[in-house]
């Protein structure tokens, strides 16, 4: 699939990634290193989560997240699905899910789990702003407005996150929002989101 956004936007936008995700790490450097430790204090098993997720034109990547869960976790998502917040298992969340680890409710409420994504950003796998990426495996279940979603990069941030994140449960609804976001594209729109974040995840609005 083609990207959506001209040569010139893609420039743009990849500019302000590479730049703002840099000095975003080094800034969050201790932050990192002290989430780090309390992740792996808190209980056994890596550090950080890995999930293979879709990304532009579907190409394949490695999201990178503080790990939340108790190791093992993915291999019981079946036996929790009961529990999933909204009625599509396209968009799966779970309030209070059993399987989060003391640290990691802490830090999903603040959003901290999500840092390591810019590591993301900067090696060019998704963007600062965008929709979020696919779960591979619900690839064959999508409709072709669906697939709209991948004509930009991914993002650690976007519409659905300061429009309610977890509290929007409708996935057309996460759709809509995703493609009104890629056919009004602008540099200007995408400072806005990320300015938007900034109450959005002090405020803690859907997150869970």
């Amino acid at each position: 699939m083609p990207c959506a956004l001209t040569r010139e936007q893609r420039l743009a936008k990849r500019i302000v990634d590479v730049v703002a995700s840099s000095v975003a790490l080094v800034v969050a450097s201790p932050l990192l290193l002290v989430l780090a430790a309390l992740v792996k204090i808190d209980s056994p098993g890596p550090v950080f989560f890995s999930d293979a997720r879709l990304g532009l034109g579907g190409r394949r990547f490695h999201m990178f997240k503080f790990r939340t869960m108790r190791a093992g976790a993915d291999e019981e998502k079946a036996s929790v699905a009961h529990l999933n917040a909204s009625e599509d298992s396209r968009l799966f969340k779970i309030r209070g899910d059993p399987r989060v680890t003391r640290v990691g409710r802490v830090i999903r409420r603040w959003s901290l789990d999500e840092l390591p994504q810019l590591v993301n950003v900067l090696v060019g796998d998704m963007s600062l702003v965008g929709p979020r990426p696919f779960f591979e495996e619900d690839l064959t279940r999508y409709e072709p407005h669906h697939l709209e979603r991948l004509s930009v990069l991914p993002g650690v941030t976007g519409v659905w996150q300061v429009s309610g994140r977890s509290d929007i449960l409708d996935f057309e609804e996460v759709v809509r929002l995703d493609r009104g976001y890629i056919d009004a594209w602008s540099l200007r729109g995408d400072l806005r989101i990320l300015m938007m974040t900034i109450p959005a995840v002090v405020q803690r609005r859907g997150a869970y």
